[in-house]
């Protein structure tokens, strides 16, 4: 069994490595917050920046016409939330920021046999959290002040290092070097994996470019 495994990766790469790469950088502007904890809580503006590549899983010998391919993406994202654990005007604040890996299978319509201008990704995202800013204030103290447990409310806690989800893209190819996009992530591991009242994930939705730099031969 791990002889098939190493042959079956081996013939992958060799696949791979015989099509031609496009590569380029991808941005995007996102609204997200964190399901389950802080009680009231509002998203938070943010951003991705990274670089991408587009490899052909199924060629086609006319020029760029290849409409299946695997799109791996090195990027930096933020995200987090304002909160309110009292629901008063006295907000906290949840800053991270991650080194992510999404893996993308990117589809595109076909027009006539012909690659379409409108694709369609979806895939698994693994995430590194590289900065962490969190500003309770004096959250803690009033919520003991008033009788309540703190980590009730999700006060108090530090983020995971690592997380996964997935990463769903919905897309339009502008121009050959040019592409516009709506970006969904949710979260499917724990943000706060020592908080037991409730899951608690990161999701945002964006709205993002990719630029192609160029192509391997």
């Amino acid at each position: 069994m791990r002889k098939l495994s190493v042959i079956c990766l081996l013939l992958m790469i060799g696949t791979i490595s015989a099509q031609a790469i496009k590569y380029g950088v991808t941005g995007s502007v996102h609204r997200g917050s964190m399901a389950g904890i802080h009680n009231a809580s509002k998203a938070n503006w943010g951003g991705t920046v990274g670089f991408f590549a587009d490899i052909a899983i199924v060629p086609n010998d006319i020029y760029d016409s290849a409409w299946l391919y695997l799109t791996p993406q090195l990027e930096v994202n933020t995200a987090g939330e304002r909160a309110s654990w009292d629901e008063s005007n006295n907000l906290q604040k949840y800053n991270n920021t991650y080194i992510a890996v999404p893996v993308y299978l990117k589809y595109y319509l076909r027009n006539h046999g012909y690659k379409g201008d409108l694709y369609f990704m979806v895939g698994p995202k693994f995430e590194f959290l590289v900065s962490e800013n969190t500003n309770e204030g004096d959250a803690v103290a009033k919520a003991k002040a008033q009788g309540f447990d703190p980590a009730k409310f999700g006060l108090g806690f530090k983020p995971d290092s690592f997380g996964y989800g997935v990463s769903a893209k919905v897309g339009v190819m502008v121009n050959q070097k040019w592409d516009v996009f709506l970006r969904f992530d949710r979260g499917l591991s724990k943000v706060y994996k020592d908080y037991t009242v409730a899951n608690t994930y990161n999701r945002f939705l964006a709205l993002g470019l990719s630029y192609y730099i160029g192509e391997t031969n």
